[in-house]
């Protein structure tokens, strides 16, 4: 395996190809380090209210468009026009753009003050209104290069909604503003631009985006998937179950779901693939892993942090909700894993050439150490915004003692210049989706359509819910699972909290699962096809085993909204009871998906016996999981009693087929797709 503290070149070039990010010219390479240098420095002033950069984070605004005006350069020259020029030198228009998007932020940065105090928001001079044009449309270009262009036409069009509200059909329909008031309103309010998504970034993403790079460039990826193979690489699967453990440890630091495959994955898919699984399946496992990373606690993804903004909690407290979904969609991955390998036969790794538990934690302690540290913070201290970066700290230090791990110049320049890209990829994204809230904000949209998604539903809380699916799922097919969130937490996260008087944590949650299948469901499923590059295999059908293995997915959102008891919401007992009740559900699904029970062996011989068996056990899954009463017209124990009547004939069949089939010496193979 290639040393952690020197980054395999063929590993950064597979990174690149997949983000589409082009490699500056030597005399260039400099700039996105110092670019994150200078955006630490200017947090750090920021939340530590150090008093050292005042002209920059003076005033709140001032140091938003301050990062802005900082990060938002590098797109343009990061991310060319199309995905075909990457191999091509950076043409001179981006180097113009790139210059005048730095020249129009900093005209914000300069006139924050009289921005905020004389509300150029609503009447500015003549220059500011041509600075917000052309901030306008840079803004909305650069998340085209960033995020794709579904993501620029929604974005682009929803900005210029307000030009038209009031010829826009039924529904839809509010009051029109012209275009010098959008654009205005756009890029010197505090509702857009400059709104909740760009100030959970300010304030809380950036410090543990830098955690997570450096957890990567010091070795953390090799240390958790090391201690994973200690672990379980011996046993059945191994492999795809070290894919799990390290990339959900992983990815819930890295907050990255194509960073966590392109770190992770390769050195878990060609392990899987040695041991006989095929090329899809090993990218779907880790595609699943890797996304499940982005949902497990204590770090998640940029996307809770805005979460806990719109919420207006402590993020400590969406990290907790996030536990108990988390482990349940892990469980159903391991489970499906562990019945795909006993059905198929497909043994572990040999102990000999697995690393040692006790070298392993010997070299790597620390990571545990800084781990604990972040988690005690957040969760204890509660303090969420600092907290990064004293675990950062921490972990900086302790890594100079390791002599497999210390870092020199140029692994420090690595860290950094990676930080700039996943900061620039993020801040555009952001910047661009705040237009989008904030033409529902200008228009007045924002307090009206959820009483218009009511009144489509019919009151119907169930068909809220479907509805919310479908249009979380939609739109995170299209758009990032970030964008999606932010859109549904204005549009129809109220609808499902007026309208249904379902738990706002619940609700929120709900939308971000639901945007996150986009990472594993095809026709985009990001996730699965960066695990495809590297596997080798066909994207498509790397997608269409991501959702098969990552399936319990779509149904762990209703069963929280329908308990919220499972994101923590409730007495203990209560807690502990429902956690239960949906392990024992989520064990006998995932068991369905694969055609293979833990204590009974495969489900059915012949089609007939197998569809019959896995149907009656799925059903028995989901009526186990299900919570009783409320929305349910069932009764708990009505729900257990339907369960054991569709498991226990699934059991019994099972096994009566087993009885009957004529002793054969028969070897199950795995068709390895090549």
């Amino acid at each position: 395996m290639t040393p952690p503290n020197a980054p395999n070149e063929s590993t950064r070039q597979l990174k690149e190809k997949v983000t589409h990010i082009r490699t500056l010219p030597v005399a260039l390479r400099w700039i996105p380090g110092a670019v994150t240098v200078v955006l630490m420095a200017m947090t750090l002033d920021y939340l530590f209210n150090l008093g050292w950069l005042r002209f920059v984070t003076g005033l709140e605004t001032q140091f938003y468009y301050a990062v802005v005006a900082l990060l938002l350069p590098l797109v343009y020259l990061l991310w060319p026009i199309t995905p075909a020029l990457q191999q091509r030198p950076i043409p001179w228009y981006d180097y113009a753009l790139s210059l005048a998007t730095l020249i129009v932020g900093g005209y914000f940065v300069y006139h924050a003050e009289p921005i905020l105090e004389r509300g150029w928001a609503f009447a500015a001079p003549d220059t500011a209104i041509m600075a917000s044009y052309a901030w306008w449309l840079l803004i909305v270009e650069a998340a085209r290069r960033a995020g794709g262009w579904p993501i620029a036409v929604i974005v682009a069009a929803f900005s210029l909604y307000p030009l038209v509200a009031d010829i826009v059909p039924g529904p839809i329909q509010a009051f029109p503003s012209t275009l010098e008031e959008t654009a205005m309103y756009h890029t010197m309010s505090t509702e857009s631009i400059m709104g909740v998504p760009l100030q959970a970034f300010a304030g809380l993403v950036i410090g543990f985006l830098v955690f997570g790079v450096v957890l990567q460039k010091s070795g953390g990826g090799k240390f958790f998937i090391d201690l994973a193979f200690s672990l379980l690489g011996h046993v059945r699967g191994g492999p795809a179950k070290v894919s799990i453990f390290s990339s959900g440890l992983m990815g819930s630091m890295s907050g990255s779901v194509i960073s966590n495959v392109l770190t992770t994955g390769v050195l878990s898919i060609p392990a899987m693939r040695r041991i006989g699984m095929g090329r899809s399946f090993s990218g779907g496992v880790e595609a699943c892993a890797s996304t499940g990373g982005v949902l497990m606690p204590p770090v998640m993804g940029a996307t809770a942090f805005v979460m806990a903004m719109f919420l207006d909690v402590p993020y400590s407290a969406v990290a907790l909700a996030a536990v108990i979904p988390s482990i349940l969609y892990f469980l159903g991955l391991f489970i499906q894993i562990d019945a795909y390998a006993a059905r198929h036969d497909i043994k572990g790794l040999p102990a000999v050439e697995l690393p040692s538990l006790v070298q392993t934690l010997k070299q790597g302690w620390y990571f545990i150490f800084v781990f604990a540290l972040l988690v005690w913070m957040l969760l204890v201290m509660q303090r969420e915004a600092v907290a990064p970066f004293y675990a950062t700290a921490l972990l900086l230090v302790l890594n100079q003692f390791s002599r497999r791990n210390r870092w020199g110049w140029r692994e420090l320049g690595e860290a950094l210049s990676s930080a700039a890209k996943l900061f620039a990829e993020l801040i555009a994204i952001l910047a661009g989706v705040g237009m989008l809230v904030g033409a529902l904000s200008m228009t007045g949209l924002s307090g009206t359509i959820a009483n218009d998604f009511i009144h489509i539903a019919g009151g119907s809380v169930p068909l809220l819910l479907i509805m919310g699916a479908l249009t979380s799922f939609v739109l995170g097919i299209g758009m990032t699972v970030t964008a999606a969130y932010i859109f549904l937490a204005v549009a129809l996260a109220p609808a499902l909290i007026q309208g249904g008087g379902l738990d706002p944590m619940a609700v929120h949650m709900f939308i971000l699962y639901w945007g996150m299948l986009s990472f594993i469901t095809p026709p985009v499923a990001l996730g699965a096809f960066a695990a495809a590059t590297v596997a080798g295999a066909r994207p498509m059908a790397t997608g269409l085993q991501a959702m098969r293995l990552g399936s319990v997915i779509y149904f762990i959102p209703f069963l929280f909204v329908l308990n919220p008891a499972l994101i923590m919401q409730g007495e203990p007992l209560q807690i502990g009871l429902v956690f239960v009740q949906a392990l024992i559900g989520i064990v006998l699904f995932a068991s369905a998906m694969q055609g293979y029970l833990i204590g009974v062996g495969r489900l059915g011989i012949g089609a007939v016996s197998e569809i019959v068996s896995r149907g009656l056990v799925l059903m028995a899954g989901l009526l186990f999981a299900l919570p009783g009463g409320g929305m349910v017209p069932l009764s708990q124990l009505e729900l257990f009693a339907y369960a054991l009547a569709a498991l226990v004939p699934a059991v019994l069949l099972a096994r009566w087929n087993r009885r009957q089939a004529r002793p054969r010496a028969t070897t199950l193979t795995h068709p390895v797709d090549r």
